[in-house]
């Protein structure tokens, strides 16, 4: 297949900066780099025919002139962008840094909201299901901050009664503090049904 270089081209806002890996149909697609500093992968026939011309910027100016931009999906969906693509993110390392990125699907916001929909109560936030995995449909969902807690990388996993939870979880089912139970396991080497029953005899 022959490949059209793009290199050090600009379409709209993007300039292209190097190639990126084929999409799974083998399309070729490009590393760009937009006038607002954001990032995006292309497809050489989406800059060529006009139909991606920046980051998702424009989209994100037109969706502030209509009033959009007040509401909380909407700030969720642009702090997920910038995280994953601005290193000058103060958390960028923690996400794009680290190879985390957004699906190309939701660099509208229109279709984020679609596959998302609205929080379930303004105790929810946008969360992933699989820290490892990216931003999309299927490894996305509104939780709240407990759920969080309990999904994040640092958390530590016991088993206890045949199934896997968080020393937080841990700590609801007993009502043993979770720092008690993290001396007991994981300083002193107890067993986690020791940690729990020997403490409620």
């Amino acid at each position: 297949m022959i490949v059209i270089n793009l290199l050090g081209e600009k379409f709209g806002r993007l300039i292209v900066n190097s190639r990126a890996e084929n999409s799974p149909q083998g399309q070729a697609r490009w590393n760009c780099v937009c006038e607002c500093s954001g990032t995006k992968v292309v497809k050489g026939h989406e800059l060529r025919s006009g139909k991606v011309s920046s980051c998702g910027c424009l989209h994100i100016e037109s969706i502030t002139r209509h009033g959009k931009s007040r509401t909380p999906e909407y700030k969720a969906w642009i702090h997920m962008r910038e995280r994953c693509t601005k290193p000058s993110c103060k958390h960028f390392h923690h996400y794009g840094g680290r190879g985390i990125s957004v699906c190309e699907e939701w660099s509208s916001f229109d279709n984020f909201i679609s596959d998302m929909g609205s929080r379930p109560s303004n105790k929810h936030s946008l969360d992933r299901i699989d820290n490892n995995k990216g931003y999309s449909k299927e490894n996305c969902r509104w939780a709240l901050s407990i759920d969080q807690m309990n999904n994040t990388r640092r958390n530590k996993k016991v088993f206890f009664e045949g199934s896997e939870c968080s020393i937080n979880q841990l700590s609801a089912k007993t009502g043993i503090h979770r720092n008690t139970l993290d001396n007991r396991i994981f300083a002193q080497g107890l067993s986690v049904e020791s940690a729990v029953y020997g403490a409620q005899r």
